[in-house]
């Protein structure tokens, strides 16, 4: 799913979502597998 289409389906800005990507990156819960194109997010506890 795109930013822009959870941003849509969650009823906030795609800068909200970006801005809790980070987050969730920078405390280490949410980590990218794979390539930039192709590749996936994966959640960690």
């Amino acid at each position: 799913m795109r930013i822009t289409e959870l941003a849509e389906s969650l009823g906030k800005v795609p800068s909200a979502i970006e801005r809790a990507i980070r987050k969730l990156r920078e405390s280490g819960r949410l980590e990218r597998v794979g390539p930039d194109k192709g590749g996936s997010w994966r959640v960690l506890r």
